[in-house]
């Protein structure tokens, strides 16, 4: 196993960049995911990691090595694409150890690789199928299976679910977390899905536009997003925000002209968002008035879609409740639940309690 270390790296097309300065350490057995929209770069960072893509400026180090100018066979790097890229012709047993076949890797050896792959995998009983004749999860599990036999010092995982369908995607998600904490290989995994960076990874490296908005643990974005791009990305169902003029401190003032009462107190006067996230809300006697649009009962929890003075906002309860389209009701909110946020910055604005 090795550490990652990314080092003011920068990615150049003829004249336009579009990595600006990235610096990111990923420690020794670490799962580290860049999540991001699309085109935010995540995937062209880790092609530059696997040496698929030329570094315009900066460095790359695994281990104690800088591999800039290392060939993608010699970096001990392992990836796993969004496509399988299976060998039709080929069994799952034949797939799995093609890759030590080609450096002449003893046969003992590959057999051995693979069936410990395949017993960690679950694929002992699939080993003399041929993909055609395999479900998409047990494809993509052949796809880790062929990584894991070469014993890499990294693996790097770009979209590996995005074919799966949603109750496969929830299966695959805890098999590879239980495979990382098994197996305790360096890991850097990209997605545009803030779920599968939540709950797979040690920390989430969330970029924008190139360059690293925020990294810290999950929980820690989830918690104290540092700016609003972060604060409506992680998080689902996503961030309510309200804008507006904050006079005195502790009241907003919509566009609109309505002003709502803030449960504490805001840094000076000026423009403003206030976030808070859906699950936070309470239904009470008390709280900002909102007329309710949608009720969406799901059994475990109900996802009501208000509107505040014409601003919409989706609130989740736990459980379930009467509220029907129509009526208004008062949305609550405890100081510590409120996120600010600068109007003009977007950077989040520490408040007293």
């Amino acid at each position: 196993m090795s550490t990652v270390d990314i080092r003011d790296v920068r990615k150049s097309y003829s004249n336009h960049e579009v990595i600006h300065g990235v610096s990111v350490h990923i420690p020794d057995g670490e799962f580290v995911a860049l999540v991001g929209p699309s085109g935010c770069g995540k995937s062209t960072l880790l092609r530059m990691i696997a040496g698929l893509e030329e570094i315009s400026d900066g460095e790359i180090a695994i281990g104690d090595r800088v591999v800039n100018d290392v060939a993608p066979k010699d970096r001990d790097i392992a990836m796993v694409f969004q496509n399988y890229a299976l060998y039709p012709h080929m069994n799952v047993r034949d797939n799995m150890g093609f890759a030590l076949r080609q450096r002449r890797t003893p046969k003992a050896e590959i057999q051995k690789r693979v069936a410990e792959a395949a017993r960690i995998l679950g694929l002992e009983q699939l080993l003399e199928r041929k993909p055609r004749a395999l479900s998409g999860g047990q494809r993509q599990r052949v796809a880790m299976g062929r990584a894991i036999v070469r014993q890499p010092n990294v693996f790097l995982f770009d979209e590996p679910l995005s074919n799966l369908d949603a109750k496969l995607r929830g299966e695959m998600r805890s098999e590879l977390k239980e495979l990382h904490q098994r197996l305790q290989t360096t890991t850097v995994y990209v997605t545009h899905d803030q779920i599968e960076a939540m709950t797979l990874a040690d920390r989430v490296v969330v970029m924008n536009g190139g360059k690293v908005e925020q990294e810290g643990r999950p929980l820690e974005l989830y918690d104290k997003p540092k700016s609003l791009f972060v604060a409506a990305f992680i998080g689902s169902p996503p961030m309510n925000f309200l804008e507006g003029g904050v006079e005195g401190g502790t009241d907003l003032m919509l566009d609109g002209g309505e002003r709502l009462a803030l449960p504490v107190a805001v840094p000076g006067d000026g423009r403003f968002t206030i976030g808070v996230r859906p699950e936070h809300f309470t239904l009470g006697a008390e709280g900002w008035p909102a007329t309710v649009s949608v009720v969406e009962p799901t059994g475990s929890e109900t996802q009501i879609t208000a509107r505040i003075a014409g601003h919409l906002v989706r609130v989740l309860i736990r459980g379930r409740t009467d509220v029907r389209p129509g009526e208004t009701i008062h949305l609550g909110v405890h100081p510590s639940d409120l996120h600010v946020f600068d109007g003009r910055t977007g950077k989040r604005r520490e408040i007293g309690m």
